[in-house]
């Protein structure tokens, strides 16, 4: 029962945690009444937004858990269907709260961040950190207690066995994964609609600063920053985070279970526990440089979770040195993760090389500058697909050393890449956080040295994001390899023939998968734009004293413009992730589904680095030119850079972050509904 009480402790902790640390943001100055008030707007368009995708996406919740409990208790009895489509709407209500309690805690920082800019970087860096810290604690925490507490009522209440037990939470996997889908691709199109529409007219065609109040999109601009990067980004690592410890789970339980099917709830808690105490490095780190703050957090969650896993991997129980088939995979996970952050960081970074070409490209026009971004983007995969490959190999080939099953040392590595997840969400929601404090201390005209303040937060933010981004989609890849080795298991695939025109058909299949979501979701974000480009033109054209300052624009409208559009635009890709697999599986066959889920692992994989990696590098190349280089702005560089960061958006923070949550999504609709379907079609 040491599970139970240490990862229900890792659980409760991590909450408590993180609900004093939005007590004592609360209690923080939020400024002038200006600054209140546009604060307000910001909070009220983000929670509007939520509170319709809820709405819509609730109908789906019932009609998929019905499914699901339905499909369940058919193979099995019904009360394991029943329990099964429960499973489903609480993982489902657990994403819903992450995006929550992350945009609340978001809105509620911003503005004291902005008042706190005013006293100096070191009075507003910790609150933006722990504004961010509440999403990440609180979320992680949540996931942790709900994976644990469905575990023991199954496993000890109704007397199931490991192996009925995990398998029946694989629906909470699935209800995470579902909805991180469309939170992610819905708010994705929201924060890229409103970005590039503010940009395109305000800087290009009018030539006023970002964050202008005069821009009737800067309100849903600042809106967006919350449900894309904080709501969204937050249910996609959830997602990923409960889908590694379920994955690892499932497998441990078909090995024999015991130690095999809780340990993974072990490592979670050492893991976050470990993010717990890296909090405080973070905050006693800085100095002049937010971004080596937060990175002084990373590598010390990093240092003290090693040590942690070392000691309830070796005292776990498991016979002899089988336990180092557990640990050295968890840890070279671990290290993949730091390496393909430490790769986004280089390639996305203001300070780094590749940024700074890509800035100075932009004095060549925009033509030049989106070739180069393009090129870093592409060039930024090979690092990190060589780090997952090597991670895989290492921990496929040091667990059979030692007497472990190589798929449960893969899916220790995904689980080790995560483990630290609380402050990777953490570093991620600061970014949006310090990006609305900018706006907020633009809006309020809190002068020129506490917006450069701001601006060094948010620099800080856009590389902290891009190496989460990485962290997730590096640690997506190895969960899927987790999810895929429990689907093979659960179909009875021993092996797949490569010349088999029905598994090359598969392969194909869904390897075009991702650049289709990618296309769907980029073109959804460019119809949006359209429509909300057209409102702030008509505004500007309309309104008599609006480009002057004497007249106060329509903010409202761009907000439901953006609302509008986003929750239309994601259901189309959000049904077909779930489709697709489905089909593939009836019309040729259980190997041509594994087929479909290698070739979307792939092609997923590295379309999601490419477009994280360069959308960030464009967004930095804009920002350093605006801190003077290469003419500055207003200059023609600066217009290109515009261009440039304009096309990176969606890139960035709409298709490349979807990706990763749509194979986990893919790969787990297999392993629900493939035992039907095959029954069907026998």
């Amino acid at each position: 029962m040491s599970w139970f009480f240490l990862s229900l402790a890792a659980g409760i902790g991590s909450i408590l945690l993180a609900l004093g640390l939005f007590g004592y943001i609360m209690k923080k100055d939020s400024g002038t009444e200006k600054m209140r008030k546009i604060s307000f707007s910001i909070k009220e368009g983000a929670l509007a937004y939520l509170r319709r995708q809820n709405r819509t996406l609730a109908v789906f919740v019932v009609i998929m858990a019905f499914i699901i409990g339905m499909v369940s208790g058919f193979l099995k009895n019904p009360i394991m269907g029943v329990s099964m489509a429960i499973s489903y709407v609480l993982g489902s209500v657990c994403t819903t709260i992450a995006a929550y309690v992350g945009m609340r805690a978001a809105v509620e920082t911003n503005v004291r961040v902005a008042a706190a800019a005013q006293r100096g970087l070191k009075a507003a860096f910790p609150i933006a950190f722990y504004g961010g810290a509440v999403m990440g604690l609180f979320v992680v925490g949540v996931s942790l207690l709900g994976i644990v507490v469905l575990f023991f009522i199954f496993k000890m209440g109704f007397g199931w066995s490991d192996s009925d037990a995990a398998s029946v939470i694989l629906g909470f996997s699935f209800g995470a994964s579902a909805l991180a889908l469309f939170a992610k691709a819905g708010g994705g199109i929201y924060t890229k609609t409103a970005d590039i529409s503010a940009d395109l007219v305000g800087k290009i065609e009018l030539g006023i600063p970002e964050d202008d109040p005069r821009n009737p999109a800067v309100i849903a601009d600042n809106v967006g920053d919350n449900v894309g990067d904080v709501a969204g980004m937050g249910a996609d690592l959830t997602d990923s985070y409960i889908a590694s410890i379920i994955a690892t789970m499932i497998i441990g339980s078909e090995l024999g279970g015991g130690i095999l099917t809780t340990l993974p709830l072990l490592i979670a808690s050492v893991g976050l526990f470990s993010s717990m105490i890296g909090l405080v490095f973070v905050t006693r780190s800085i100095k002049k440089s937010p971004g080596r703050a937060l990175n002084m957090g990373t590598f010390s969650t990093c240092f003290i979770f090693v040590v942690l896993l070392f000691l309830i991997t070796r005292f776990s129980g498991l016979e002899g040195s089988r336990w180092l088939g557990v640990f050295l995979p968890t840890v070279s996970g671990l290290a993949a993760g730091v390496i393909i952050g430490l790769t986004s960081d280089y390639f996305t970074s203001i300070e780094k090389k590749p940024t700074k070409q890509v800035a100075e490209a932009s004095t060549t026009g925009a033509a030049i500058n989106i070739l180069t971004g393009f090129s870093y983007g592409l060039v930024s995969v090979a690092p990190p697909v060589l780090c997952i490959s090597a991670a895989t190999i290492v921990a496929w080939y040091i667990a059979k050393i030692f007497s472990v099953d190589p798929f449960y040392g893969v899916a220790n590595a995904a689980l080790g890449m995560l483990s630290i997840v609380g402050m990777i969400i953490s570093a991620d929601a600061y970014g949006p956080i310090s990006d609305n404090a900018k706006g907020v201390a633009e809006q309020s005209g809190l002068g020129d040295d506490v917006v450069a303040i701001t601006d060094m937060l948010d620099a800080a933010g856009n590389t902290s994001k891009a190496i989460t981004k990485g962290f997730a989609i590096g640690s997506a890849a190895l969960t899927v390899l987790a999810l895929f080795a429990a689907y093979t298991h659960l179909v009875d695939i021993q092996s797949l023939d490569l010349i088999s025109p029905k598994v090359i058909a598969g392969i194909f299949i869904g390897a075009v998968m991702p650049p289709l979501l990618s296309a769907l979701l980029i073109l959804s974000v460019g119809r949006n734009s359209e429509r909300m480009i057209e409102e702030i033109r008509r505004q500007f054209r309309e309104i008599p004293g609006l480009m002057e300052g004497k007249a106060n624009p329509d903010y409202a409208k761009c907000v439901d413009i953006a609302t509008a559009g986003a929750l239309k635009e994601l259901i189309l890709p959000g049904v077909l992730s779930i489709i697709a697999p489905v089909l593939t599986l009836a019309v040729f066959g259980k190997e041509a589904l594994a087929g479909f889920l290698a070739g979307s692992i792939v092609t997923g994989i590295i379309f999601a680095l490419f477009m994280a990696n360069s959308g960030g590098s464009w967004d930095n190349a804009k920002k350093y030119i605006e801190e003077g280089h290469h003419g500055g702005k207003g200059s023609d560089a600066h217009k290109a850079a515009v261009v440039g960061d304009t096309v990176g958006d969606p890139f960035k923070d709409t298709a490349g972050p979807s990706l990763n949550t749509m194979i986990t999504v893919m790969s787990l609709v297999a392993e629900v509904f493939a035992p039907l379907i095959l029954l069907i079609i026998a």
